[in-house]
């Protein structure tokens, strides 16, 4: 079947055990998408693959780049196909320039930079193979554009990992995979907490924000659904900010 139909697609998602990776799970199971639910917590992977009508729990932690592929050849070989991956896995730790710790660094650019690869590059051999293309889609930031006070490591991740799906739009498109990337705010996710349970720090991101609240995680993936859609099909190599007017706000 087409990867162009909505019935009998298949989709992984990387970090779908909670947040924005949870929503999107449920955004893509709501089309008729059959969804890999790839998480290191297995438990988690488990319990929101238990929410949709078509799902498979995965296990991997995405800095493991043989772990992800297996995990991802294991869907293909149970469904026979794979049509969209997002990478949803990421976190994010706070520290100024002088506070830097050079371990958490690299450990923040393992996960959201090379596990995105990982998953991008694991699916794409699929997509490639099945000759029907594929969607794939990354999870950026507002800081994959702006830099924040103590986000040396963060800004620097998801900087990268705008140039990484730009890159990956570019070397995908002759086996027609599109690559993109979305862009959100502040998002009421349990990675967001901390700071949103902080009422002076919330206050100031809010009031940065022209909406003047956080995103909803399915707010974010109703994007990332969009991108992953039939309707996306002319739309490879962009960067959607879904961040409430952020950076409109400059």
């Amino acid at each position: 079947m087409s990867a162009e139909s909505a019935i009998g697609r298949v989709a992984v998602v990387s970090g779908a055990g909670s947040g924005i990776g949870r929503a999107v799970a449920v955004a893509l199971a709501t089309d008729g998408v059959h969804v890999g639910c790839l998480d290191r917590d297995a438990d988690a992977a488990a319990a929101t693959a238990a929410l949709l009508p078509d799902a498979t729990p995965l296990v991997a932690d995405v800095r493991d780049a043989a772990a992800v592929a297996g995990a991802v050849d294991a869907l293909a070989a149970a469904t026979g196909r794979v049509d969209v991956a997002v990478a949803c896995a990421g976190i994010e730790i706070h520290g100024t320039t002088h506070e830097l710790d050079l371990e958490v660094f690299q450990r923040i650019q393992d996960v959201n930079v090379a596990g995105s690869l990982h998953l991008a590059r694991a699916a794409a051999r699929h997509m490639a193979a099945g000759g029907d293309g594929g969607r794939i889609v990354l999870i950026g930031s507002v800081n994959s554009q702006v830099a924040l006070a103590g986000q040396v490591s963060y800004a620097t991740s998801k900087g990268a990992v705008l140039m990484l799906g730009r890159a990956l739009a570019v070397d995908l498109a002759p086996d027609a995979i599109t690559v993109n990337v979305v862009g959100p705010g502040v998002t009421d996710t349990p990675m967001s907490a901390a700071s949103l349970a902080d009422r002076e720090r919330s206050q100031r991101l809010l009031d940065r924000i022209p909406l003047g609240r956080a995103a909803d995680p399915a707010e974010i993936a109703a994007a990332v659904a969009f991108l992953a859609s039939p309707a996306a099909s002319y739309v490879t190599g962009a960067y959607l900010p879904v961040d409430g007017g952020w950076l409109a706000h400059g």
